[in-house]
């Protein structure tokens, strides 16, 4: 499809987008962030367009920008709005509309429908939506149909509940009056801030549009991603799992910080797909072992701490540490207390160390488990020590640790005979690996098998990385490992790394991903909007704030929210949120509920204030253990 002067979708290159956080009705600000954005690389600005004011201003800031010399095109977003909706057609490129509350309102009610009063709304929102597919088709004006997780209608929630699939429908209908008029320049995007959801929500989409012959490009994004390490992390585990199935035509990258610093995140999640033209052959699937549309994690039998119901176990790299001291562990979540000879243990403490052929000559803390190379470990068969075998070493050798095995095994390696006897070993833990171009697909395909031929034995993901940048670190390794996470696989992960930035960056990696996947929590997750010109205070500095008193509060889910748009419906996996309601105002929720309105000054220790009254919050901003 045609957006402006840069075509979409098919086998275009998928492109990269991002959004104004200035006021729209200010031109001369817009203009210049507009600039910003596009020198960095921004190939579609978006700019919100509330009301009428700045839809009407477009047009302004179309001018100055073509004055400029920049073509690129511009993208309205509506909410709630549909007379700036037809206004906007009328000037830009694309507008983006969300069925959530285009047509519908969210009230957290739950209605009773009969098919005929169902139908009866849904001829309302044909009767409603119909005006701006004319402007659009006689204006030759783009448009993203864009379902978010948490803004669903409180019809479509009676309906199909607070599911992908109700994501999928929302979607769906406005696309069906589209196509009743013969209109198709659509864009399609299910975002939420859950990746899991937001994963589950594409791939729903992309079922329901080849059964019924549809091909709409995707547009990409985990919306309220935050910010730094977590907001990219996050980014990386949602969009791209969805592009190593081979989706997505553009993607936005949602930080909670200046619109122009998320086009160089985009850039590097896209960068790994330049040079993957050819790869190792992987078998087809003859029958799919999982289901790509929900989560169901792959049963495994527990051997120690590993597999079963335990969280997933973050390994951490050693091999390339010149020696191995007290000191080394302090980088993965240990600090050695010398005057109490002791240990004090942090949330990202990690679970095993992997030394490879090193040793080590001091007693670690009593949580902490090492895994040795089998040709150094044989030599003593030291019981505290836990054995790596290669799949040959595993086959021909019966004296081996009674308790826990890990066997280096990639997929070419599982054979009959390993299956065999990985079945009824209760010691043995796989530590899987790739040398595929494409990795994820080889290692998931690894799992199926294992699926197929009912085989229980836990999952490390391994995954190696030489000679990169912490950033592209970051992304490839939540890309990689969040993708197999998120269908289920994996009972742990190894970053395995050599000259890719400091230690303690790369396990803080481990435990992110984790996080991303919702596979296990070891911290506060802020569900942050990147901030538009609908914002009322400052976002950057009201989330740098809330994050320095509340970080120590593991497992909360904090929503902060610019403006109501982005308020209870968009923060709805929230366990508080922190709203925009107007200037010099917030509301702060106990999830979906409004507990009270409140000046800004005062609304951070009011939150802080409810946290204590439910008994989430404690004191301490540690939650170090001392052993």
């Amino acid at each position: 499809m045609q957006i402006g002067d840069v075509p979409l979708g098919a086998d275009y290159p998928i492109r990269l987008q991002s959004m104004t956080t200035t006021d729209t009705k200010d031109t001369k600000a817009t203009v210049e962030q507009s600039i910003r954005m596009i020198e960095a690389g921004c190939e579609y600005v978006r700019i919100t367009a509330p009301s009428i004011k700045e839809a009407q201003n477009l047009a302004n800031i179309k001018q100055q920008l073509k004055k400029q010399g920049y073509t690129t095109p511009l993208i309205a977003d509506i909410h709630f709005t549909p007379n700036a909706a037809m206004e906007a057609a009328r000037i830009v490129e694309k507008v983006r509309i969300n069925p959530g509350n285009f047509a519908d309102r969210k009230k957290f009610q739950d209605i009773e429908y009969t098919d005929q009063s169902y139908n009866d709304e849904l001829e309302r929102i044909h009767d409603r939506f119909t005006p701006l597919v004319k402007v659009c088709k006689e204006e030759g004006c783009a448009m993203r149909i864009g379902s978010n997780h948490g803004s669903l209608s409180d019809r479509i929630l009676s309906r199909y509940g607070d599911t992908p699939m109700g994501m999928v429908e929302s979607a769906m209908e406005f696309i069906r009056i589209c196509e009743d008029h013969n209109y198709h320049e659509l864009v399609l995007s299910m975002k939420a801030s859950n990746t899991r959801v937001m994963v589950q929500a594409y791939r729903l989409l992309v079922n329901r549009m080849d059964s019924e012959g549809m091909k709409y490009p995707l547009h990409l994004g985990v919306t309220e991603a935050g910010e730094g390490e977590d907001g990219r992390i996050k980014s990386a585990v949602g969009i791209g799992t969805l592009m190593e199935d081979g989706l997505g035509d553009t993607i936005r990258v949602s930080l909670t910080e200046e619109p122009e610093y998320e086009i160089p995140v985009a850039k590097a999640l896209l960068e790994r797909y330049k040079t993957r033209t050819e790869h190792l052959s992987i078998p087809e699937f003859s029958t799919l072992a999982f289901s790509p549309f929900e989560y169901q994690k792959r049963e495994s039998r527990t051997v120690l701490n590993i597999g079963g119901n335990n969280v997933p176990r973050v390994v951490v790299d050693l091999a390339y540490e010149e020696k191995i001291t007290p000191d080394t562990l302090s980088h993965v979540g240990y600090t050695y207390l010398k005057a109490e000879d002791k240990w004090r243990i942090s949330d990202f403490a990690c679970d095993y160390i992997h030394i490879n052929k090193k040793s080590v000559r001091f007693k670690i803390p009593g949580t902490l488990r090492i895994i040795q190379a089998f040709s150094v470990w044989s030599d003593n068969k030291n019981i505290e020590i836990y054995p790596e075998l290669d799949a040959k070493q595993y086959l021909s050798n019966s004296h081996i640790h009674p308790e826990l095995n890990f066997i280096y095994t990639t997929l070419p390696d599982l054979s009959s005979d390993l299956l065999l006897k990985l079945k009824s070993d209760t010691t043995a833990v796989l530590l899987i690996d790739t040398n595929n171009g494409h990795g994820m697909a080889e290692q998931r395909r690894l799992f199926v098998e294992l699926i197929n031929n009912n085989c229980p034995v836990p999952v490390i993901i391994g995954r190696y990385y030489e000679t990169l940048d912490p950033e592209y670190l970051r992304l490839d390794a939540a890309t990689d490992m969040g993708a197999l996470l998120i269908d289920g696989f994996g009972d742990g992960i190894f970053i395995a790394v050599d000259n890719c930035g400091a230690l303690e960056k790369v396990n803080h990696t481990a435990f992110g991903i984790l996080q991303a996947s919702r596979t296990r929590i070891s911290k506060t997750e802020y569900i942050s909007c990147p901030s538009c010109g609908r914002t009322l205070f400052d976002l950057q500095e009201t989330t740098a704030l809330i994050r320095k008193r509340t970080s120590h509060l593991k497992g909360v889910k904090i929503g902060i929210m610019g403006c109501i748009v982005n308020g209870p419906g968009e923060m709805a996996d929230a366990d508080y949120g922190y709203v925009g309601t107007g200037v010099g105002k917030i509301s702060l929720y106990r999830g979906k509920e409004v507990i009270m309105q409140i000046p800004t000054s005062e609304a951070v220790d009011a939150l802080i204030g409810l946290m204590r009254e439910d008994g989430v919050w404690v004191d301490t901003q540690t939650f170090e253990a001392v052993i």
